[in-house]
């Protein structure tokens, strides 16, 4: 989903060269040195990821292989070749406790298994590579994945009524608008850590009911508390990421998430 993105964003003015899983492998550091050091880009753009949540919890190892891992492979490959990188990260990082929007430097506490394997990887491409870019996003949807949006709707179709959480905040991301934003960081060559959401925040309940509002559906939306689904891996209650970085740096924010996932939901009508 966000590969995509980032393609179409940056086929304008750049050179891109995209590689699918099945075309690089992230968790061998043979291969990854080796396909970097034949190119030799001005910039690796991370987009992989290990991102089921629950099945972290069971899968351990395998998301540390591609999450922490696949980062340092490429952090260490990017020194050597001379390149900048750039690569996402979460809001999971966090472990909901506060309840005021999350800033690039507050303290780390990781309450799941994805949540570690992403901060451990930070940590590697802080270590390894002198000039990087980290982007922390949060509640990510948009064309060709499915994110909760289109799961909202896909359920919508085959029932008169839905359940979504209450008690878990965040700050939902239209992937094309976290693209084109990662795109101005690149072109001005930022370094460090930003947090890069739609502005505003909301609960998945009020996600879902914003969704059915748009699209004209009369799909009765019931609230319900994160423990009613006994999902394996924990979720933070508030995970709301403060764009301080985009702030101080004087870069505009992007639009409220109701104006972007109504033109998501335009653009799938």
């Amino acid at each position: 989903m966000l590969g995509q993105a980032l393609c179409r964003a940056f086929a304008q003015g750049f050179e891109v060269v995209a590689w699918r899983s099945a075309d690089l492998d992230i968790t061998s550091p043979a291969e990854v040195r080796s396909k970097i050091a034949q190119i030799r880009p001005d910039w690796i753009v991370n987009a992989a990821a290990y991102t089921d949540v629950d099945g972290a919890e069971a899968e351990a190892v395998e998301a540390c292989k591609v999450n922490a891992l696949g980062s340092r492979h490429l952090a260490l490959a990017a020194n050597e070749a001379g390149c900048r990188l750039l690569s996402y990260s979460t809001d999971y990082i966090f472990d909901g406790e506060s309840r005021t929007p999350y800033g690039e430097s507050d303290r780390v506490c990781p309450i799941n298994q994805y949540g570690r394997s992403k901060w451990i990887g930070e940590d590697y491409i802080r270590t390894f590579c002198r000039r990087h870019l980290i982007v922390r996003t949060s509640w990510l949807y948009g064309p060709g994945g499915e994110g909760f949006v289109d799961t909202m709707l896909r359920l919508a179709a085959s029932r008169p009524e839905v359940e979504a959480v209450e008690d878990q905040v965040g700050s939902p991301t239209f992937s094309l608008d976290l693209a084109a934003k990662t795109k101005e960081l690149v072109e001005h060559d930022r370094r460090g850590t930003y947090h890069v959401t739609n502005s505003g925040q909301c609960s998945k309940y009020e996600f879902a009911c914003r969704t059915f509002e748009l699209c004209s559906l009369h799909v009765k939306v019931r609230p319900v508390p994160s423990s009613r689904f006994h999902n394996p891996a924990a979720r933070p209650s508030y995970s709301v990421l403060g764009n301080h970085r985009l702030k101080q740096d004087g870069i505009p924010l992007l639009r409220p998430w109701q104006k972007a996932l109504a033109d998501y939901l335009e653009s799938k009508q």
